[in-house]
């Protein structure tokens, strides 16, 4: 009787098991559904004509038609160039993406290495900052912009991403758990220079919270419509947040459903092929947390 127990009981939960299994894999699937739904209605409604109207459900025949239509002289004369917001967007996401990580990795490093007697007072100014909303400096900022002629110009938005309290911050604590100083001092002891232990040996140790910073900071600068709308006025310069915004509020006869929802498509590519790049070395960091922990 008791053997007979212990198998029943053994089934039971086997079964227990095997019913949350299938439980859990219901519900992710779901996610992953609801999650990709959007995706697929934009790819279903890259393929629709001009005055096709309504939520469909299948793919039609104009997405030739839509790529030519995008990429055509009338479109660029009234939105601007579509390659040419493309190559915009890349050119400033990635400079501000690059200069932000690295100065923001740059000062975090100082703060965490070196001790001195501001250095409480340096961690507090760069919340303050932080925690300042871009848009109630936006009036000062272009008034400086102006008189320094960086007006219709990339400067103002890149330059500026140097600064970065939310990246610096996230470098710090991420050098907390994961650069010991006795490898500052090790390098020092050998005759390696302030910037090239940075360099050459602190950076491969953060490669996977570069990998981290890299995406949030050029997805950030990607989708920023705010601060190009009050710096950029050229057509040739726009970024694709203008574009797009220039055609969702096209008139009835500029609207192109299609046309607009193909871009959004093009949008999207830079972002996802960034992410997939990276993600790798995202991987490589919790891989190498766990074994550590």
């Amino acid at each position: 009787m008791p053997r007979s127990t212990e198998i029943v009981g053994e089934k039971t939960n086997s079964t227990g098991l095997i019913i949350h299994r299938i439980i859990a894999y219901v519900v992710l699937v779901l996610l992953v559904v609801v999650s990709l739904f959007p995706f697929y209605l934009l790819i279903i409604n890259a393929t629709r004509g001009r005055s096709q109207a309504g939520i469909r459900w299948y793919p039609d025949h104009f997405l030739a038609t839509n790529f030519k239509n995008l990429f055509s002289g009338s479109t660029a004369v009234a939105y601007g160039s579509v390659w040419r917001s493309l190559a915009n967007s890349l050119f400033i996401s990635a400079c501000a993406s690059l200069l932000s990580v690295y100065f923001s990795a740059l000062t975090a490093y100082a703060t965490h290495v070196y001790q001195f007697k501001l250095r409480k007072f340096a961690d507090m100014f760069i919340l303050i900052v932080m925690m300042v909303p871009t848009q109630a400096s936006a009036i000062g900022f272009y008034q400086f912009m102006n008189k320094l002629g960086w007006t219709d110009t990339y400067i103002p938005l890149i330059i500026p991403a140097v600064a970065a309290p939310a990246t610096y911050y996230f470098m710090k604590q991420y050098m907390a758990s994961a650069l010991p100083l006795e490898i500052v001092e090790a390098a020092r002891i050998d005759g390696c220079g302030e910037f090239k232990t940075f360099n050459k040996i602190v950076t491969p140790i953060l490669k996977p919270a570069f990998a981290v910073q890299i995406i949030f900071t050029f997805v950030t600068n990607w989708n920023n419509y705010f601060m190009p709308r009050l710096i950029l006025t050229s057509k040739s310069k726009y970024t694709i947040p203008l574009v797009l915004n220039a055609m969702r509020y096209a008139g009835p006869q500029e609207k192109d459903v299609g046309m607009f929802s193909l871009y959004i498509v093009l949008a999207i590519l830079p972002v996802v092929i960034v992410y997939l790049c990276l993600s790798k070395f995202i991987i490589r960091g919790v891989a190498l947390g766990s074994v550590k922990g």
